[in-house]
């Protein structure tokens, strides 16, 4: 049977390669071979050549090179006497087609024929290390790259709402005689985006390509692996990139070409017409291509197939829940009532107390419930969350009063924005329609404790507040508790504990990362503090966040304990011996690949620059953030370099060993307005309350022959300080 699919696919390979090679030699004649070549924002060049061959296209000349290698994996279609049963020759021409498409795509884009209307065309690497977390923390549990158009749009909406609610990331394009499910989608007002987890990528099967880059980036991005390495590569993403392809409707050879490539990552292929199936298992971790007619069985079966592990919790409530819709958009025309930002007031607040006082899942609102609100409108909101336990703290209470924010953003039809007094929610008019009320805050806050704290919450009650008089008192008693709490928190040192704590939750992606999280220094996703890992081994005692006892304090300076370095080397799977925890000059902490910013050194300056993973801009460096992050990812220990959480740069022992933040010279503009009010307070604490304004930014430097005039001008004490290399 696959030798229908073999064939179908050498041919599309083929007419693939033709199709490169005929704009590859059209470009060369019209822009000659030095001409310039790339995809934008990313450190990777073209993806697959870097990752299989090891080459860094800068040029056409350089996809000439790619182009060439291509041609030899290209066979003959099996013949009808002599018929081998392996899948070899089918397997080349499928790394040929992904290696022709490469350079199809960016022609494209040299051309500015990308992205498509619509698309979102190439997928940055700001945008794969800004979803990193999610795809380390089991959020977003796998991928589907969908392609063809459904039946019908009914059908289309199905399929990704099914996919949406198992927090499947879910790649649209393609197309079937001209359609693609792309428009069924946005006849149907689907909201699409990474928020969402719907990512339209092109409307022909050749733009397929972009996800699959994506996807191999991810081995060189949190793997560690090198470029050229490429059976690391394709089995990183067999075992850790968990991908399928989804075709609707009939497959045409280019669609097989690009099927067959995918395979080769460990991606099987399920289809919903009488495809021939591959079954034997090999390549993929089950069944290469399998298909299933009955669309409401297509999503479940594509599941087993490439055995993704879901965790689901069934909330009753009338409405869909699941993380693909935390990033979902309530627009005002679309909205039936909001709750605070700038339009009412309202707070959220949890609250530690006796088991005798509660009663566990008991939901009262007090005040006027959804349907007694007036469309379009905004009402005061009260959420009194109280919680009793044996292992319950009065340190977890902001812990998961954070989490208000993602267990309501969950639910399909509500916006959630901030936390504490200054949240700010939407309702859709979809969602009142069918039937959500405000008690539905409270049956979804009460599951989701439970499910995702269950070791220290035995009871949870919920109280809602809609009443003015009501927020208004219950929100000014709670402002001391806000204040102790931020009081605690700031109040604590690396001096003051014994215990650090591990975080290895990105090993899934980073297998030899391991982040050492300390009170003055957050995880370098910006997601977890020394309280977060704290309460988190207290949830999972067998989890990612482990105690380390310090030990031996080798090196204060520095930042270096005996207790530390032998949990790293045997956390680091033995690929490292030591940590200095405020120095990036000797042994630094590594980075898996989801940090938020890149500290970097700048020899000539005596200083160093951060950029944040949202800026696409050069630096000072010579660099973008894509390609220093790019450096530094996966595990390894780069001296002068550092992948950091944005908060750790207000900290005390922010590169202390170096001289902290007088060491800064160049940060970009929206990071240093971000920490705007955080970072004067230091400044006044180191005596030097106008330091802000000479570290200097885009507007006025991007590289460092401009930047040391400004230095000089201002006086920045970086300039006189002892030399950091």
């Amino acid at each position: 049977m696959s030798k229908i699919i073999a064939s179908a696919a050498i041919r599309g390979a083929k007419v693939i390669y033709k199709e490169a090679e005929g704009f590859l030699n059209k470009t060369i004649k019209e822009k000659g071979e030095a001409c310039e070549v790339k995809f934008p924002e990313t450190a990777f060049y073209f993806p697959f050549a870097y990752a299989l061959l090891g080459e860094e296209v800068k040029n056409l000349s350089d996809a000439k090179k790619v182009l060439d290698f291509s041609k030899t994996l290209l066979h003959e279609e099996p013949s009808d006497k002599i018929w081998l049963p392996y899948l070899g020759d089918t397997l080349d021409s499928g790394v040929a087609a992904l290696l022709c498409e490469e350079i199809i795509m960016a022609l494209r884009y040299l051309y500015n024929q990308e992205p498509q209307k619509d698309c979102n065309g190439f997928f940055s690497d700001t945008i794969l290390r800004t979803l990193g977390i999610q795809l380390v923390d089991g959020r977003m549990p796998g991928f589907a790259a969908i392609l063809g158009a459904a039946p019908d749009n009914k059908t289309a909406v199905y399929i990704v709402r099914e996919l949406q609610k198992r927090s499947i990331m879910t790649f649209v394009g393609s197309n079937v005689n001209g359609r693609s499910i792309i428009d069924q989608l946005l006849e149907e007002k689907v909201e699409m985006g990474w928020d969402t987890y719907i990512v339209p990528y092109g409307r022909d099967t050749i733009s397929g390509i972009y996800p699959l880059n994506w996807a191999i980036r991810g081995a060189l991005t949190f793997g560690g692996h090198k470029k050229g390495e490429a059976l690391k590569n394709l089995m990183y993403c067999k075992n850790r990139v968990f991908a399928f392809g989804m075709v609707l409707g009939e497959l045409d050879d280019i669609k097989y070409a690009t099927g067959a490539g995918a395979i080769n990552m460990g991606f099987p292929i399920i289809a919903d017409t009488n495809v021939p199936e591959i079954r034997p298992s090999g390549i993929c971790t089950y069944e290469h291509v399998i298909r299933e007619l009955d669309h409401k069985k297509i999503v479940p079966a594509a599941i087993e197939l490439r055995g993704i592990k879901l965790k689901i919790s069934e909330i009753p409530i009338p409405v869909s829940y699941s993380p693909a819709f935390e990033g979902e958009r309530v627009r005002r025309e679309q909205m039936f009532v909001q709750f605070g930002g700038k339009y009412s007031d309202a707070f959220e607040y949890v609250k530690m107390v006796d088991a005798e006082k509660i009663e566990d899942g008991k939901i009262e609102v007090i005040g006027p419930e959804i349907d007694d609100i007036k469309e379009g409108g905004a009402t005061p909101l009260g959420v009194v969350v109280e919680v009793s336990g044996r292992k319950m703290q009065k340190d977890f209470e902001p812990i998961l009063e954070r989490q208000i924010h993602s267990f309501l953003n969950e639910a399909m039809g509500i916006f959630h924005m901030g936390q504490r007094d200054m949240c700010w929610i939407r309702v859709s008019k979809d969602a009142k329609n069918k039937g959500l009320k405000l008690k539905h805050f409270g049956v979804i806050l009460h599951a989701r404790i439970h499910d995702v704290f269950s070791a220290i919450a035995d009871k949870v009650q919920v109280t809602i507040y809609t009443k003015q008089e009501d927020v208004k008192r219950i929100s000014e008693d709670i402002q001391k508790v806000y204040k102790e709490r931020d009081a605690r928190v700031a109040g604590m040192t690396d001096e003051s504990v014994d215990l650090f704590w591990t975080c290895t939750l990105c090993q899934s992606f980073a297998p030899n990362h391991v982040c050492i999280v300390k009170p003055e220094r957050i995880g370098l996703c910006g997601a977890y503090n020394w309280l977060d890992a704290k309460a988190s081994y207290e949830l999972n005692p067998t989890g990612p966040n482990q105690p380390v006892k310090k030990g031996e304090c080798l090196d204060p300076v520095k930042g270096e304990w005996a207790g530390v370095n032998e949990i790293v080397k045997q956390k680091s799977n033995h690929t490292l011996e030591r940590f200095c925890g405020y120095s990036i000059i000797d042994s630094p902490e590594t980075s898996c690949g989801c940090f938020e910013c890149v500290v970097a050194i700048l020899p000539e300056l005596n200083g160093f620059m951060i950029v944040n993973r949202e800026y696409t801009g050069i630096t000072p460096a010579g660099m973008t953030f894509s390609t220093l992050a790019g450096t530094i990812g996966g595990g390894q220990q780069t001296p002068g370099f550092m992948g950091i959480g944005r908060l750790y740069i207000v900290s005390k022992k922010f590169i202390s060993a170096e001289g902290g933040i007088k060491r800064i010279v160049w940060m970009t503009k929206e990071l240093k307005e971000s920490l705007t009010d955080k970072l004067k307070d230091r400044c006044k604490e180191l005596g030097d309350p106008d330091f802000i304004n000479k570290i200097a930014d885009e507007t006025i430097a991007t590289t460092t022959e401009e930047l040391l005039p400004y230095l000089e001008k201002i006086g920045h004490p970086a300039l006189t300080m002892e030399a950091v290399m």
